[in-house]
């Protein structure tokens, strides 16, 4: 079991983030790539903001609003408007144009923004799929509780002890918002061949069966999980566990490692370099789409 503290930073136009896996090997967290908490912050009148346009290829992402509002724009006539509870997913595929930003009466008048956004990798071959959106509104999530009812858990994808998300995956993962009351304790099956992360949003408690200390700001990596040489115990189930004074709120992901080479750089994520400086030259002449009009 390790935990390690995630750093803090600022992305887009300047929002405050913390960089959830930045500080954790990449061999444990395929098959994703980054997941950053984006607040939790009260803006004052004028404060909220976004991310400028800017592009992706050869990934999914997934932005999950915990509070606040966030519209979403790209260059094929895709978007929407996400808010409390609410997931957009977006296969970038092979490539696209894209904008997040609050609205601008939120800008106006200010208020709470807090979610997270995660990057899951794709196969190579998947990696030029065509752009795609879904839209998982709060009440489409799937609401499983504890046998004592101490801990609610909000399932967006994948399986969980025969439960099914309704988010479609490209690549084999399960997302999950845990909420566990102060003192309770939540124990759940997991896949042995995903891997297993826990990312504490806020609150102070213990994950594993060791009850390792954890709070807010912090990620998990369990053991016995994801089914590769060297990589495998007994272990069939996750545990979190709040302290007594304090609830735990935690992000737990997992997913079926791709087993790739991964070229990464800013928004493209590739298999080989060569893909890379395709994906830049795309995008420089303008095979991502444009602005819509009134958009700059």
């Amino acid at each position: 079991m390790a935990v390690e503290t995630a750093p803090s930073g600022f992305e887009g136009e300047g929002f405050p983030v913390r960089k959830a896996l930045a500080t954790i090997k990449p061999f444990f967290l395929d098959p994703f790539v980054m997941m950053d908490q984006m607040g939790e912050v009260d803006y004052a009148p004028g404060e909220p903001k976004g991310t400028p346009w800017h592009p992706h290829r050869g990934f999914e992402t997934v932005t999950y609003m915990i509070d606040g509002v966030f519209d979403h724009q790209d260059s094929h006539g895709g978007g929407g408007t996400i808010t409390n509870g609410d997931t957009q997913w977006m296969t970038a595929g092979s490539g696209l144009l894209h904008i997040e930003a609050p609205p601008e009466w939120l800008v106006t008048q200010g208020g709470l923004f807090h979610g997270i956004q995660l990057w899951v990798n794709l196969p190579g071959k998947d990696k030029m799929l065509a752009p795609k959106y879904q839209d998982i509104r709060a009440n489409n999530v799937v609401l499983l509780s504890s046998h004592d009812g101490g801990a609610l858990v909000r399932l967006i994808a994948g399986d969980v002890a025969g439960h099914q998300g309704p988010g479609a995956t490209h690549t084999p993962i399960t997302l999950l918002h845990a909420s566990v009351s102060p003192g309770a304790q939540l124990t759940m099956p997991w896949r042995k061949d995903f891997n297993a992360l826990a990312y504490v949003l806020s609150g102070k408690g213990t994950v594993g069966a060791e009850k390792r200390p954890v709070e807010g700001g912090q990620l998990a990596v369990f053991e016995g999980f994801g089914d590769r040489p060297g990589y495998a115990t007994e272990a069939e189930t996750i545990t979190l566990t709040a302290s007594p004074k304090s609830a735990l709120e935690v992000i737990v992901l997992g997913g079926e490692p791709i087993g790739e080479p991964v070229a990464h750089y800013g928004p493209f994520v590739m298999n080989t370099r060569e893909e890379l400086v395709q994906a830049f030259e795309d995008y420089q002449s303008g095979r991502f789409g444009s602005i819509p009009a009134g958009h700059h």
